[in-house]
């Protein structure tokens, strides 16, 4: 929708708006990645697999909120 409209303050408030959504994601997976380890106590591939998904999904939250924050901080050249 802004890409027709072309409004800063719809594109500050899309930003903030994501900034904080991304942020609560980012706390959210954290404490879930703490759930998996706690509850799969032990070795093994299991042990990896829960690993590797959770470096990733925090990875993707780290990318996107830095993504928002770029868009929040950022200016426009005109």
């Amino acid at each position: 929708m802004n890409i027709f409209l072309q409004s800063a303050a719809l594109q500050f408030a899309i930003s903030v708006i994501g900034v904080i959504a991304f942020t609560g994601l980012t706390a959210w997976d954290t404490q879930r990645i703490k759930e998996m380890y706690s509850y799969a106590r032990g070795g093994g591939s299991e042990m990896v697999k829960l690993a590797t998904m959770g470096a990733l999904s925090l990875y993707l939250d780290f990318i996107n909120l830095f993504q928002f924050l770029l868009q929040l901080m950022g200016s426009q050249r005109n």
